[in-house]
């Protein structure tokens, strides 16, 4: 009988010292995202720094098809709810634009400034906000922590307006990660300081799904364990609470380069992010 124990928790949740050629993210995106924002802005389909809130980071970008939105996808960004932005993923919403769907991609405030609570309801806050500006199905997707906080939103305790939420089709959490409590154990504690109170209120493995919840989760096939571990969890426990879920690993991808998918129209991350219910 093999037991698995982990002794090093900030390793087991780090990324980039773990991939080969993983120190060139998050710079890697810096360029696609640009040419993309700017490819949009000079054919009148951007709309950027729009704000939200009254906090400085509350803005988001967005990107919108030729025609009449078909509905709204909301991609929310990662960087362990401490670092980056939203500019680093704008390319991102190629493939949804390509399908007819509006693009809003929020920024919110970081830790330590704030707690993952506070963060919960700005990204609530942000998709209220832009919902009013669409009519049809919302979608929502994130990456890392953004994949923690996109699954918040369809929880039991979601801070989004019963109107909002009930428009939610499908989610996809992007390597997200769904339960804080391993966190506590990591160096990240030191920005993140969540509390075993936090960690309960927030990890959503320990919540209940809303109402009509479809949550996929995937994750990259080269991942850290956590990772593979925290993306099953989240379907495994769901669908035993009556939400419709589904977990999958995609072969020969690891933690940066797995949400490529969404640029792709054609990819089956976006087709099963835009599937109709």
């Amino acid at each position: 009988m093999i037991y698995h124990r982990i002794n090093d928790w900030s390793d087991a949740y780090t990324n980039g010292a773990n991939i080969a050629g993983g120190s060139a993210w998050p710079e890697k995106w810096v360029a696609p995202a640009k040419n993309y924002r700017d490819s949009m802005l000079a054919a009148g389909q951007a709309e950027l720094g729009l704000r939200y809130g009254d906090r400085a980071r509350n803005i988001y970008d967005l990107f919108l098809p030729k025609d009449k939105p078909r509905g709204l996808v909301v991609f929310v960004h990662g960087g362990y709810w401490q670092s980056l932005d939203n500019s680093y993923w704008s390319h991102l919403a190629q493939g949804s634009v390509a399908h007819g769907f509006a693009v809003a991609m929020p920024t919110y405030t970081l830790c330590p400034e704030v707690h993952i609570t506070d963060i919960v309801a700005e990204v609530g806050q942000a998709i209220a906000a832009v919902a009013q500006r669409f009519e049809g199905p919302i979608h929502l997707t994130g990456h890392s922590a953004g994949g923690h906080l996109v699954s918040r939103m369809i929880s039991a305790t979601s801070p989004l307006p019963a109107e909002v939420r009930a428009r939610i089709a499908n989610t996809i959490s992007i390597s997200g990660v769904h339960d804080l409590r391993p966190l506590m154990r990591t160096s990240l504690n030191e920005r993140l300081r969540i509390t075993p109170e936090e960690a309960q209120r927030e990890s959503v493995v320990l919540l209940e799904p809303g109402p009509n919840t479809r949550l996929f989760c995937w994750v990259g096939g080269n991942e850290r364990n956590e990772f593979l571990r925290q993306n099953d969890l989240l379907a495994n426990i769901w669908t035993g609470l009556g939400a419709e879920t589904a977990a999958y690993a995609e072969p020969d991808k690891h933690h940066f380069n797995v949400p490529d998918g969404l640029i792709d129209p054609d990819h089956p991350m976006t087709r099963t992010l835009l599937m109709a219910r």
